[in-house]
């Protein structure tokens, strides 16, 4: 199996050295009108300032957040009654080299601010803590931030957060790290005894937040465990965290929830493989210690990757014997996706959810009767067409101590990102108050780049019993008054499938609606069953059911819009990545509907892929046993077997150190179109992991994409 590894990965080194020297299809001049109009494009979206992480200070007078700059992420502290005024955090040395700066934490007293940099390291290689003390009032103008660096890392860095009562701060670190941790990061190359050597783990490591020089991080979990997320206990004595067996990248689906004393052993207080009531075989993230120290509450659901969370609010008690009941769903049945929470109090929470195409932030109390735990929920503190967070479903929120303000980012298809504010009326959040925009440093990039392509409305069908949302980009210029004129159109299906498309700024993705919307396509971006946004019984509506259910929902989307909109039903193509990337490679092989397919990361053979990928532990739950116990609902669901139906010209696109859809799957696709002459193109980018790095590739990607679309499906 080694041999055949290392044969293949020389066989696709050779096509990525090939493939990239290749010409699209079409003619020299076409490609230069493409490429141009891609161009500009890019130049005018690339115009905004993008924002990370924001944080309110306890007291809610302040906000944090890092932005954006020409030398890279920089992090304000902005006056909230005042936002113009300001004051720069920062550990530079050089104004004019570009570094990173970001991660930001208040402590309990909210004049010291903890943020990750880069700035201070040479070759701004490493990253590491910092801590800001600000003196002064930012509101007059006139303060001022002393900043000091306090960990003294060899290795990755990431998420400080501060103690209860401010002595420590906290974080994730990989000590040695040699590759970003995850999964979407590019996969070392196979070397040595595969599984035991090499393995690097992320554990928690904290530091003294007052200390006046660099420090070494001190361990507070196990070598023996690979952590994920993590919260301080109310009394800052304990923390809870989740965390599974090395290596980290493939076990975050089986991973237990934990609570250990500082200086202590774990103890599980959660384990979802050995419970036996909905939440078996799960997975959890985003936990969160009530304040009174007894229970811990988390998001468990069917999530297919890390970092896209969504599921059901549940809670746990945080003693191990009281916890052997298990676990409690305090939403079930909710017909939204739950992605974050904060306790404002021992029975009540805010929770950041996903619901259709809108972000939303709720109020949730918890009432005991009898002994069984119900819930009710307020009237929405914001719902938002847009995405809040910072992409990929991170639906963070930053609370003050009084939880009757939230600060966060936000970005829709038609605005670019800000940091907003969310105030609630009267006691504890009962009500909507008022939403305010505190950074403008994106006003007047909409009018502009947004004048490249067309607008998005947010479209609706169903199908099957399921009612399924997505959202429809028009063509740039569309006049519904010229009926005559028909248009083709892209669907774009999103990864996951645990996930959603949702409403949000940026077209410098490989694969974006806009730069297909910019060059006359109507786009379909639809969120079929196994979405988030409707409920846990719709995002495992496709278990054991990969290319089907799902197929159709996304069908039956395209046949809505075409009775809708003037579309040409025979200049319909479609694409995707990673999950999406598998929709592609399944949807040709099911029917000849799409005249042209690009597939990104995608998979064509469930049955080979669960041998070659890094991260086999996410399959079992959507599968329901592995593919040497259950082979026949693996191949049910592989386009391969199906390959002899395909007349769609496919291009192929992959990354040569992708880990979660290794670029085999891709060659094995390719290499089957070929011999069945059908038009197909292969081109593996060097050096590249699931999620793409290089600026260039990642325009490269979409250069071909655009140009494969107009050979084969051209907009006028």
């Amino acid at each position: 199996m080694r041999t055949l590894r290392i044969l293949m990965g020389l066989a696709l080194m050779a096509t990525a050295c090939g493939a990239l020297a290749q010409s699209t299809p079409g003619d020299t001049g076409a490609q230069d009108s493409v490429k141009a109009q891609v161009t500009q494009l890019l130049k005018a979206a690339q115009k905004s300032h993008g924002f990370s992480s924001a944080a309110i200070s306890p007291d809610g007078k302040l906000i944090a957040y890092s932005g954006w700059s020409a030398t890279g992420m920089r992090v304000t502290v902005a006056a909230v009654s005042d936002a113009t005024k300001t004051v720069a955090v920062t550990a530079r040395t050089d104004d004019k080299e570009r570094c990173s700066e970001g991660s930001v934490a208040w402590a309990p007293d909210s004049r010291h601010l903890a943020f990750r940099s880069n700035c201070a390291s040479d070759g701004h290689e490493q990253q590491d803590i910092f801590v800001a003390a600000l003196s002064g009032d930012v509101a007059s103008g006139q303060a001022k931030a002393a900043v000091t660096q306090v960990s003294a890392a060899k290795g990755e860095v990431g998420y400080p957060t501060y103690s209860p009562y401010g002595e420590r701060i906290a974080f994730l670190y990989v000590e040695g790290a040699t590759r970003a941790a995850g999964a979407l990061a590019a996969m070392k190359p196979w070397s040595g005894v595969i599984g035991e050597d090499g393995i690097e783990v992320q554990r928690i490591a904290t530091v003294d937040a007052r200390a006046l020089k660099p420090m070494k991080p001190e361990f507070a979990t196990p070598a023996s465990l690979h952590v994920y997320e993590y919260d301080w206990s109310p009394d800052g004595k304990k923390l809870a965290y989740t965390a599974a067996n090395p290596p980290g990248e493939d076990n975050w689906w089986v991973a237990n929830l934990y609570v250990q004393a500082l200086g202590g052993e774990p103890e599980i207080v959660f384990n979802p493989t050995k419970t036996t009531g909905a939440m078996h075989g799960l997975q959890i993230a985003v936990p969160r210690w009530s304040p009174n120290g007894k229970e811990i509450a988390f998001i468990g659901g069917l999530m297919s990757d890390q970092g896209s969370t969504g599921g059901d609010v549940w809670m746990v008690a945080s003693s191990g014997a009281q916890a052997e009941a298990g676990a409690v769903d305090l939403t079930p049945g909710r017909l939204a996706t739950p992605a974050w929470m904060t306790w404002a109090d021992d029975r009540t929470m805010f929770v950041s959810e996903l619901r259709g195409g809108e972000s939303e932030l709720v109020k949730m109390t918890l009432d005991e009767d009898a002994g069984a735990v119900t819930t009710s929920f307020g009237q929405p503190v914001y719902a938002l067409a847009g995405t809040v967070g910072d992409g990929r479903l991170h639906l963070s929120v930053s609370a003050a101590a009084d939880h009757r303000t939230f600060a966060f980012t936000a970005s829709s298809f038609s605005h670019p990102p800000e940091v907003y504010l969310a105030r609630t009326m009267g006691t504890m959040g009962m009500g909507f108050a008022a939403l305010t925009q505190l950074t403008h440093a994106n006003d007047g990039v909409a009018e502009e780049a947004g004048a490249l392509w067309g607008r998005t409305i947010s479209v609706n069908w169903t199908n099957e019993g399921f009612h399924v949302q997505g959202w429809l980009h028009l063509p740039k210029g569309f006049d519904p008054a010229q009926a005559a004129k028909k248009y083709p159109m892209i669907v774009l299906v999103h990864g996951g499938p645990a996930a959603a498309t949702m409403s949000r700024w940026g077209v410098g993705g490989s694969l974006n609606a806009a730069s297909f919307s910019a060059l006359g396509y109507f786009v379909l971006e639809p969120n079929p069953r196994g979405s988030y946004g409707q409920g846990e019984q719709f995002a495992a509506a496709n278990r054991k059911d990969f290319g089907y259910g799902d197929l159709r929902d996304i069908l039956k989307g395209v046949d809505t819009v075409i009775a809708r909109y003037p579309v040409d039903g025979n200049r319909v193509g479609i694409t995707g990545w990673s999950y999406g990337g598998f929709m592609t490679m399944f949807a040709v092989t099911q029917t000849t509907r799409f005249r042209a397919a690009v597939a990104g990361a995608g998979l064509s053979n469930w049955q080979s892929y669960y041998g070659e990928n890094s991260i086999d532990q996410w399959m079992i739950p959507y599968f329901g046993a592995s593919v040497y116990d259950d082979p026949a609902v693996y191949a049910k669901s592989s386009a391969i077997n199906y390959i002899k139906n395909v007349k769609t010209p496919t291009l192929v696109v992959v990354g040569d150190r992708d880990g979660e859809c290794p670029a085999p799957q891709s060659f094995e696709f390719w290499h089957a179109l070929r011999d069945e002459h059908v038009p197909t193109r292969l081109v593996v980018y060097p050096n590249e992991g699931h999620g793409f790095v290089n600026p260039e590739h990642r325009l490269d990607v979409l250069e071909r994409a655009v140009a494969w679309f107009a050979e084969y499906m051209p907009a006028s």
